[in-house]
């Protein structure tokens, strides 16, 4: 009879952590041109994007200009956001296959906020309507 030598195998657990998305380090600076063409595809403006992210933010026009030029990641962005709107809660709806309001990582609710509100503008929502006047 051959003796093997195993050693009890682990049980498969999923200790490690999940690997952060990666818009959490995208330059926001980069997704930015993305939603103003969305939003100019559809016969909308820059302003009015600009509007919908310092509604979201509370960034100043300045402040806003300073994160775009500091190439700011999605994370740092939303961090340093000075006061983000309460009235943000109150946005639902659907948004690449998942309801917004069940989204469980902060960060990623915050980004799809913000992803919500530029399709709402693309799909010719009034502007009052998308900021919850």
């Amino acid at each position: 009879m051959i003796a093997w030598n195993r050693t009890p195998r682990r049980p498969l657990t999923c200790e490690r952590p999940m690997p952060e998305h990666r818009i959490f380090t995208t330059s926001f600076a980069s997704v930015y041109p993305l939603y103003v063409a969305k939003a100019e595809r559809k016969g909308r403006t820059r302003a009015e994007v600009d509007e919908i992210i310092l509604w979201l933010t509370g960034f100043s026009s300045e402040a806003f200009a300073a994160q775009l030029a500091d190439q700011s990641d999605f994370r740092t962005f939303f961090a340093q956001a000075p006061a983000m709107n309460p009235a943000r809660t109150s946005i639902k709806g659907v948004i690449c296959g998942v309801r917004v309001e069940e989204v469980e990582d902060p960060l990623m609710r915050e980004i799809r906020y913000l992803d919500k509100l530029i399709d709402e503008l693309a799909r010719g929502k009034a502007m009052a309507k998308i900021l919850r006047h």
